[in-house]
């Protein structure tokens, strides 16, 4: 065996004992190996080098965040000595080393890291570098919506022209600067959509926060995100838009999540709605909701299913209307809702549940011989 193949050996061995030693929570034996374990960097395959400085990084501050007796000065140490082991991972770790800040209340000091982050500059600015870069100018337009917010609360109400409010606009335009940037590019942005909204809202720009709103639900070049329609309805219904708004974007999150918890409210929209074929969809709407176990037992779920069912029952064609919704769940859905242990489970712990699904169990599934009684037990 040559030197260099019994060097890795070695040091791949002990990665195997600090991994067995944090994964039985032993920090100072993973300590007391990690001592030995940087050994790789001296490894001068340039191949290997970034992704064993990650390791290192990474491990290292696993092992200071839970070791019981690491200081705010230990971890600050090792950070700061990894961001320097190699360019390619200085604002990656810079990032974490701020997250590592904030969690411990060092809000300033947070800031100060993103800031010296931001005028970092290495050779030719890559697209990665760029990307980093406009990330973490985007979360120090978020310490900066922190701060905005702590001097909102503080601020004096008796006279709008003082000091404190033009230092609180000071940083909400400090924020909106990076924030309107990092929103043009795709992504999911949920916490800076968020902040850049709320801000919008307080100086009255309503217009400009819905245009963000309906870019981020909407803009094709994002990617799917349930939560973009959520943040879009509830501005919506915040402003008192007309419901024929909001359902149009409960529509549009119903295809993404027919499981979310707004899908209660859609199918009232729709029971409400004197538009011809809304109560069919409500009965689609619910369906599909009461598919998801998480819904089994919602009374709410299935009292807006009665009512929905007794809507229909209007229309002379309700019966072949229901039996298509529940065509193709005749053979999964009286196991999912309507077995014997389901009648005996609702009859004793939700007796208005029970009563509900009793008197929907023959119009849904006509024909069928199934545990679910009708007698309560």
């Amino acid at each position: 065996m040559d030197k260099e193949t019994g060097f890795r050996r070695s040091v791949q061995m002990c990665l195997e004992h600090i991994r067995e030693a944090m994964l039985r929570h032993r920090w100072q034996e993973a300590a007391d190996y990690m001592a030995s374990y940087p050994q790789i960097l001296e490894d001068r395959n340039g191949a290997t080098a970034v992704p064993y400085k990650e390791v290192v990084w990474r491990i290292c501050t696993e092992i200071l965040h839970h070791h019981p007796r690491a200081t705010m000065e230990s971890c600050n140490i090792t950070y700061e000595r990894m961001k320097h082991s190699g360019v390619k991972l200085y604002l990656t770790i810079c990032l974490e080393h701020c997250f590592h800040l904030l969690l411990n209340g060092q809000m300033e000091e947070a800031k100060q890291q993103l800031s010296v982050a931001e005028s970092w500059r290495y050779g030719k600015e890559s697209a990665t570098q760029h990307h980093k870069v406009q990330l973490i100018q985007a979360y120090r337009s978020l310490l900066d919506y922190i701060i905005w917010c702590d001097k909102r609360r503080t601020r004096s109400k008796n006279n709008p022209f003082d000091s404190d409010h033009q230092d609180l606009h000071n940083y909400f335009r400090q924020a909106s600067v990076h924030l309107q940037e990092i929103l043009k590019s795709p992504g999911v942005w949920d916490p800076f959509i968020l902040s850049y909204v709320e801000m919008l809202e307080f100086y009255g720009d309503h217009v400009e926060a819905l245009n963000v709103l309906n870019n981020y639900a909407l803009n094709k070049r994002f990617p799917p995100n349930p939560n973009a329609h959520v943040f879009l309805y509830q501005f919506l219904k915040r402003h008192n838009t007309p419901e024929k708004k909001l359902i149009k974007v409960l529509k549009n999150l119903h295809v993404l999540v027919p499981s979310h918890e707004l899908m209660l409210e859609y199918s009232y929209f729709l029971l409400q709605s004197e538009k011809i074929g809304d109560s069919q969809k409500a009965l689609g709407v619910l369906l599909e909701m009461l598919d998801f176990a998480c819904w089994r037992s919602n009374l709410d779920v299935w009292r807006c299913l009665q009512a929905v069912v007794q809507d229909l029952r209007l229309r002379d064609d309700w019966e072949r209307i229901v039996q298509e919704q529940m065509a193709s769940r005749q053979d999964w859905w009286p196991v999912l809702h309507f077995t014997s242990f389901h009648a005996a489970k609702d009859s004793k712990e939700n007796p208005q549940l029970w009563k509900v699904k009793s008197s929907l169990l023959k119009i849904l599934c006509p024909g069928r011989t199934l545990g679910y009684s009708g007698k309560k037990r």
